[in-house]
């Protein structure tokens, strides 16, 4: 407890410790007492204005205690005008550093968007500037208790909301989009390069077998030139036939001239 000597309105001593004081006894001087312990003060519902022209209501708390006696009591007087005068000023505060943010640093899906911090900082630093210079008080905190959004204001958070979770979505939607045609792409690149390579390597296999088997028919036709020509014409013959063929053909053209012996 702090004590306030009072002769005839002004402040003679003012007692830090208990114990024994001397005073004059009353009419000419009163002890007025102080309570120098920390104070709660809850501002209750108040509405305020965001700087996007959006309708919050904040409800604040308040640790605060007198640090200069005199001061207090010359500037309040008592403990019930001055919760009042800090009930006024916590409002002015709310109101002047809300006008600086927009909706989106109280209610936001995304974390790096909530200022919560900040805002009460800026509310104490405003609070405490203006209590301990002009009352003789220190506010001690400063904290947003709750906050409520108007029924009017409801939906179009909620709009907004929805608003950035569609804009989140759709970037997923692109980037998923984006990645999967690099994929096609690259797969698309790697099945054409696998084609070509195997195309190369048929072409390749067939020329050889090609060039192998025109090696052993050279090899065979040196042989025996006139059994080469019989058997090649036989084979001409078996390929241009079948089960339901029918051929009218003088017997000494080729290669039917095999089976007449005219050979020409």
């Amino acid at each position: 407890m702090r004590d306030c000597v009072s002769p005839f309105g002004r402040i003679r001593q003012v007692s830090m410790e208990a114990g024994l004081k001397f005073r004059f006894p009353w009419p000419v001087e009163s002890v007025i007492v102080f309570d120098t312990r920390s104070q709660y003060l809850d501002s209750g519902y108040t509405e305020t204005l965001t700087h996007d022209k959006k309708n919050v209501i904040l409800q604040t708390y308040m640790v605060w205690k007198i640090v200069d006696p005199s001061l207090f009591y010359t500037s309040i007087g008592d403990m019930d005008t001055a919760r009042q005068y800090l009930n006024d000023l916590l409002a002015n505060a709310k109101n002047g550093v809300m006008g600086g943010y927009e909706l989106v640093s109280l209610v936001s899906v995304k974390a790096e968007d909530i200022r919560m911090d900040e805002i009460e900082s800026g509310i104490r630093e405003m609070v405490t500037s203006g209590a301990l210079g002009n009352y003789g008080i220190r506010v001690e905190t400063v904290q947003i208790k709750r906050l409520v959004l108007p029924n009017a204001n409801v939906e179009s958070v909620f709009e907004q909301m929805r608003a950035e979770r569609q804009k989140y979505v759709t970037q997923l939607l692109s980037e998923g989009e984006r990645d999967a045609a690099i994929i096609r792409s690259k797969a698309d690149a790697e099945a054409a390069q696998i084609v070509a390579d195997g195309q190369t390597r048929a072409a390749a296999i067939e020329a050889e077998t090609e060039k192998q088997v025109a090696e052993i028919y050279a090899g065979a036709y040196e042989k025996n030139p006139d059994l080469f020509t019989f058997l090649k014409r036989l084979t001409a013959l078996e390929d241009s036939v079948s089960d339901k063929t029918v051929l009218i053909m003088t017997g000494e053209k080729s290669p039917f001239s095999v089976l007449t012996g005219k050979q020409k």
